[in-house]
Order: structure tokens, then sequence, then C-alpha cells
């Protein structure tokens, strides 16, 4: 059975009659762009990866993982009906070898910042060097924050001292899973207990 034959279905709970669990009226279509992408946790439960839904779903029919976290609607196919996966866990533990620091880029700073402007605290969509570059500042996670365009733009290439501003974040080398944050554009809400551990 392949994953992309697969139709989202809300959850029984949600259909009192029946009717879709039943299989009368058969949702609509999978479109991966539309359901979240699933964390993946090793048997110890650490976060390993951030996969796609199609991914999430081999592994969970080949028995590799088991779903933990789930919003009610389901994937259903012909024979086999199981969660939205969200959060799955391996069902065996897998050695991870050593990995080399992680460099900084946006979507790594991002995450790691929350996706909050250190300046203002207002969504961020960039990210600036406090100490600009072209004034000696270095690419490093000590240097680099995550920003909006429009604090990004007033600041430019000046020092903080100069327009009296101050970070309400101190940039840090990220501790923890910021790899897993950096694979994905958001992470979902329900990842956060398993981030945070």
């Amino acid at each position: 059975m392949r994953p992309d034959t697969f139709t989202v279905l809300q959850a029984a709970r949600d259909d009192p009659d029946g009717d879709a669990a039943s299989g009368e009226h058969p949702g609509p279509s999978l479109d991966p762009g539309a359901l979240p992408r699933a964390l993946v946790l090793n048997a110890s439960r650490e976060p390993l990866c951030v996969v796609g839904v199609h991914r999430a779903v081999s592994l969970v029919l080949a028995g590799k993982a088991v779903v933990l976290e789930s919003d009610g609607r389901l994937l259903r196919s012909e024979r086999t009906a199981l969660p939205v996966p969200h959060v799955l866990c391996l069902t065996r533990y897998v050695h991870v070898p050593y990995r080399r620091s992680l460099t900084p880029t946006r979507r790594t700073v991002l995450a790691r910042d929350g996706h909050r402007c250190a300046y203002c605290a207002g969504p961020a969509d960039t990210v600036d060097h406090v100490h600009p570059r072209s004034r000696g500042g270095t690419h490093s996670w000590t240097n680099v924050v995550a920003a909006c365009s429009r604090c990004n733009h007033r600041k430019a290439d000046r020092l903080l001292a100069e327009i009296g501003w101050q970070l309400l974040v101190t940039p840090a080398h990220p501790r923890g899973p910021v790899a897993v944050l950096g694979a994905a554009v958001r992470p979902h809400p329900s990842w956060m207990a398993y981030l945070a551990a």
C-alpha cells in the first residue's frame, strides 16, 4: 500500500453519523503541503529529524515508528486508517554519529530565536549581525540574531550604541535540537514538550 493513496478524513468523533469512516464520503485527496511535517524521536525520546507526511506514514506502516501525537484527523486508504502524525517515536534505537557544530543560517537562527525579532520582539523574517560585518563583525552564533525587516533596515550597518538600542535577548550558541528546528519552517506546537526535554 502506497502512502499517496491515502485520503484525509476527520476523526469519527467529528462525524457522528460515521459516514466518513464507512467510506461513503471519501474525503479530500491527500495534499502533503496542507499536512504538518512530523517530528521523529529516537527510541530514547531524543529528537532526530523532521520528515514529510509520506515518510512518516511509511515509517508507521513498516512498523519502524509509532504515532505519539496527532490532531484527530485520519489518513485513510481502502484498508487502513491511521492518525495524521505530528510526532513519531522510532521502535528501535538508532545510533547517531557525532555531528559537527551547526553553522548559523537564516533558518537555524530564526528557529533558535523563536521567529521573534531581537530588537522589538515582533515576528522575525530575516537575520541581522549585531556588530555589522562591514565593521568587522563575525558571522557567528553570538553575533547573529533574528530580526524583522523594519528593525533590520532601521539599524542598517550601525552599532547598537550609536542608535541607543539594546538586545532583548543575548545571542548564544544554540543548545538542544536546533538542527531539528532548522529542518522545518515553523515547529508545530505539539513538538514543544519533546524539544524542551
